[in-house]
């Protein structure tokens, strides 16, 4: 008896709606299941590009047609784009950095340092990555936007695979890191920057891109054995890899000054990044991206050296923010 007086209550409120002409949303049933007050949580904003705003005036056609280029974007959860503007009030168009991220490059910093390799594991080190040269210089030859390229998707990924190590390693004993798993993304991030830069100058081919992904492949795996095998051994083979870098930016250099490469405007990313003046050229950028590789270099014989004296990197204080 009380079912069906329920029954004949929902059929009163929900007939006229069930059985008319008119098609039901399913939206529409969805959303009446939902309270009210969630609805109140929820705020949606419209974001209207270029499209729309050539279509701004227009009427009639399908209903669909004056959303067309509006994008709905669903804050419920309080998570707000942040709006940024640079120092002259013009906005700031990089989602992949910030402006307190973006620095000046110290060029005066010493180039000519090496570190002489006096025991097994640094000439193993030092040997690995001239053996490492011989088939980048015999692939890339001259052509050193590309080789900038493919060296940066290398060197981007010690400072990754060593900061993932040693944040596992801080997990694991309980104990912090002394800033090095900071200071080693860091240097992972600024290295990924330089390919960013790169690749408005480079375009890269087909067959580059391939070449990338088997040697990043490869790269990895081996240097994530490695560190877990030996530390010192790791740092110290990025120690001499970033030297080969700044020498690879020193020919790239010669061949700008001497116009066998057209010095080509900066790109914006890497004015904004570096903060380098409007007219920036591309020459200004490979003398900042060949300072940020010296500055490695120094970072990552000093670890090594730290590891080669029996102690953790923990127990000294991390180089963090030392590009």
């Amino acid at each position: 008896m009380m079912m069906s007086r329920y029954g004949a209550k929902v059929m009163v409120t929900a007939g006229p709606r069930l059985f008319s002409s008119s098609a039901v949303s399913p939206n529409h049933l969805l959303n009446s299941r939902v309270p009210a007050r969630e609805f109140s949580k929820m705020t949606f904003e419209k974001k209207k590009t270029e499209d729309n705003q050539s279509e701004k005036g227009s009427s009639g056609g399908k209903g669909d047609q004056g959303n067309k280029g509006e994008q709905l974007v669903v804050s419920y959860w309080g998570v707000k784009p942040m709006k940024i503007t640079k120092d002259d009030g013009t906005e700031w168009k990089w989602s992949c950095f910030r402006p307190w991220e973006t620095y000046k490059a110290d060029l005066t910093i010493d180039l000519k340092k090496h570190h002489v390799p006096s025991t097994l594991p640094d000439k193993l080190a030092y040997w690995t990555v001239k053996s490492l040269r011989w088939p980048t210089d015999l692939f890339f030859q001259r052509r050193y936007g590309c080789r900038a390229m493919m060296l940066e998707t290398v060197a981007a990924v010690p400072g990754m695979v060593g900061g993932m190590l040693v944040h596992c390693k801080s997990l694991r004993r309980f104990e912090q890191s002394g800033g090095w798993i900071k200071a080693l993304l860091e240097e992972a991030e600024n290295e990924r920057m330089h390919l960013m830069t790169f690749m408005e100058v480079a375009k890269p081919n087909w067959y580059e891109r391939a070449l990338v992904i088997a040697v990043q492949g490869v790269f990895f795996n081996a240097y994530f054995l490695g560190y877990i095998i030996s530390p010192k051994f790791a740092h110290r083979m990025v120690g001499y890899l970033e030297e080969e870098a700044i020498h690879s930016y020193t020919e790239f250099l010669k061949e700008l000054d001497n116009g066998n490469i057209e010095n080509v405007p900066a790109p914006a990313i890497a004015i904004d990044y570096w903060r380098l003046p409007a007219d920036a050229t591309l020459r200004d950028v490979v003398m900042v991206v060949r300072a940020d590789e010296a500055h490695h270099r120094d970072v990552n014989h000093y670890a090594s050296d730290i590891h080669y004296q029996g102690r953790e990197l923990k127990e000294a204080p991390a180089p963090i923010g030392y590009h």
